[in-house]
């Protein structure tokens, strides 16, 4: 049994890396929309999702950029999923040409929600756990299912003790 609590093991994500790691999943997602390569839209999965998608849609020009509202979480404990807004209907159809964007895949369930709307959209994020890894279709960094992702949009900076020792 181990005395760490879930946030010590904690992979801490700066702008920076973030800016990095959405810009290496947009040249990952480059000509595989199945418009000649192209994609037709972004859904960004709310809210995580929101700054990985506005990188990607710079990234690739893709000019129509949506989201849906999924919550998921009540601070860092998992709920079930529900869908608070949705996309235009007319934009997504079964999701053909669009790329669903989040931040990160867990458990799977939000993505497996949004998978029942849009089976033909492609879904990736940027960082992926392993229960949630089959979900995703495109990610770049996989950390392990136990890792608390700390997102700089939820960060301050502050001090914090040595995962070790206190010297």
């Amino acid at each position: 049994m181990s005395d760490i609590l879930p946030h010590e093991k904690g992979f801490h994500v700066s702008w920076d890396q973030i800016h990095r790691d959405s810009r290496a999943l947009a040249w990952r997602l480059d000509g595989k929309g199945p418009d000649n390569g192209a994609w037709r839209a972004i859904v960004a999965i709310t809210r995580g999702g929101m700054a990985p998608a506005m990188i990607i849609a710079r990234e690739l020009d893709i000019r129509t950029v949506d989201t849906i509202s999924v919550k998921s979480y009540d601070h860092q404990t998992q709920t079930e999923p529900q869908v608070l807004n949705a996309p235009d209907p007319d934009l997504m159809g079964d999701g053909e040409g669009i790329l669903v964007i989040d931040d990160l895949v867990d458990s799977g369930k939000t993505l497996e929600l949004c998978r029942a709307r849009y089976p033909k959209a492609h879904f990736a994020t940027v960082y992926a756990k392993p229960k949630g890894r089959a979900q995703v279709d495109s990610y770049i960094t996989e950390v392990s299912q136990d890792t608390w992702i700390f997102f700089p949009w939820d960060m301050a900076l502050q001090y914090v003790q040595p995962y070790r020792g206190r010297d």
